[in-house]
């Protein structure tokens, strides 16, 4: 485990300390955002006006890659599994926007639980993929459903491996 008190911006928080330690050095916490943790509300209604996919719009699946090669450095703070082996990613549609030339894409996912705990953390970990690609994506929406609702099946191999169920 690295030590928590190094932490920089673009990493991305594995465990509790960690993340607790990334908010005090940049200030990004729930009570920031006079959210309560865990639960459902409206503070995942938050989207980007500018992340609509427009009718003309090609595919951009190289930039789907890539997305999904950030979704698999977001570990799940309470498994020892990343997100999307979890089966939390139910759909990436990732767009090349004909006026502006930039990639944009929607990510479309579930939690575990409508009362996760750390379904705040979670999402704004998903949210911060366009930072981290830096400049590469000109947007990243979020979509959090809870129909069809997550269960273990959805897991990939790798991570029913990782959970000992296999």
């Amino acid at each position: 485990m690295r030590d928590p008190n190094d932490i920089q911006f673009d990493d991305i928080p594995s465990n509790a300390e960690e993340m607790a330690a990334w908010e005090r050095k940049f200030g990004k916490s729930a009570e920031a955002n006079d959210a309560p943790v865990g639960g459902v509300d409206n503070r995942f209604d938050q989207t980007d006006a500018g992340c609509t996919k427009p009718d003309n719009a090609e595919a951009d699946e190289a930039m789907k890659e890539k997305v999904i090669e950030q979704l698999k450095t977001i570990y799940d703070p309470e498994l020892p599994v990343d997100i999307y082996n979890l089966g939390l990613v139910y759909d990436i549609d990732c767009w090349k926007n004909p006026a502006s030339k930039q990639s944009e894409c929607k990510v479309t996912m579930t939690l575990t639980s409508a009362t996760c705990s750390m379904s705040e953390v979670i999402v704004d970990l998903v949210r911060s993929i366009p930072t981290r690609l830096g400049g590469e994506l000109g947007c990243l929406d979020v979509a959090l459903v809870f129909d069809p609702p997550w269960d273990q099946s959805k897991m990939s191999d790798e991570a029913k491996l990782a959970m000992g169920m296999m």
